[in-house]
């Protein structure tokens, strides 16, 4: 205490005029930058309500359960397409969650260290491929695959499942959930792997000690410290998959009608506001797509909260052994 009242007059002292205005450009600075965040979403969700108008007042809330797109006729609906959103985004997740915890896991608890870093690599630039390239890849190789050796395998053991009825296709919504899992999966992976590296090495350590396999220390240390990373790391791949647009557009078949089996070709809120916004016919049509936008920012804000009070309540007590695990070891 005494030492530090001694260096605060000294370094008040050596302070200049540029020292002593560091502190409120600083602050505002930073503010200007929260400003600026603010700013931009609130003229975003302007200027889309603002397209959507005409729909938002034809339509009403009724769009958001309506089975019908026909420009011809003007009725617009975003049911098909809020259903494509929800059944990839949500196998994609399914696939992705998993697999990114098993490779952080590897990365970060078993793989050799020589190989870590390479493999880290190959992972994280699955990030940076284009869209349109994974889209091109889905048509010219996935998509076949899928149709010739995938579904059919599928239909033959799950076939009595609705889900897993009607012909094998190449474009449909299993496609486009397996193209979404590929997008996703280095997103996921990366930052649960950041999370991992997080948790304290002397809990690790501890639970060696007690005599915890590796599988013991993983499932009771590793996994319940970062589950609120995992959360999060999860949710913000949900994100990329919801709002992913031009690879879904290319896979998916853009059908505009609801269909239970997974081999259906259907269509997405952003694959569909993609592919018709620019040659859009009539101003009710764009309206419409632009409603679409308004959904699919609305999907997006009520996921990010979901997670938010996921993680708030995510809280777990510190990883321990039962009395019963410790007496057995």
């Amino acid at each position: 205490m005494e030492s530090g009242a001694l260096i605060a007059p000294v370094l008040r002292a050596r302070r200049n005029r540029k020292d002593r205005i560091g502190d409120p450009l600083l602050r505002g600075l930073s503010g200007l930058a929260a400003a600026v965040a603010v700013a931009a979403i609130l003229g975003i969700a302007y200027e889309v309500i603002d397209v959507a108008s005409p729909a938002i007042s034809k339509f009403g809330i009724g769009f958001v359960t309506t089975n019908d797109w026909n420009p011809v006729t003007g009725r617009f609906g975003a049911a098909p397409f809020l259903y494509g959103t929800v059944v990839t985004s949500g196998i994609a997740l399914l696939l992705a969650a998993p697999l990114s915890i098993a490779i952080s896991i590897y990365l970060t608890e078993l793989a050799p260290r020589r190989l870590r870093r390479p493999v880290a690599t190959l992972v994280d630039m699955l990030a940076a491929i284009p869209t349109v390239i994974l889209g091109l890849w889905g048509i010219l190789v996935l998509g076949p695959f899928m149709r010739d050796t995938v579904e059919p395998a599928l239909k033959s053991v799950l076939g009595f499942l609705p889900i897993f009825s009607g012909d094998p296709s190449a474009f449909g919504y299993l496609t486009a959930a397996l193209i979404l899992t590929i997008m996703i999966t280095p997103i996921i992976t990366s930052v649960t792997r950041e999370v991992f590296e997080t948790v304290p090495p002397e809990l690790k350590e501890g639970y060696y000690a007690l005599g915890a396999t590796r599988w013991e220390m993983v499932r009771r240390v590793v996994l319940p410290y970062s589950r609120a990373g995992i959360v999060g790391a999860s949710i913000l791949g949900l994100g990329r998959a919801i709002g992913e647009a031009i690879a879904v557009a290319q896979v998916i078949g853009g059908a505009y009608a609801i269909h239970t089996s997974l081999f259906h070709t259907g269509g997405t809120l952003a694959a569909q506001i993609a592919a018709q916004f620019a040659g859009a016919t009539s101003q009710l049509q764009k309206a419409s797509l632009a409603y679409l936008g308004l959904i699919l920012l609305v999907f997006a804000v009520i996921v990010n909260v979901i997670a938010r009070v996921i993680v708030r309540r995510g809280r777990l007590p510190e990883a321990e052994f039962t009395p019963t695990e410790v007496e057995a070891l």
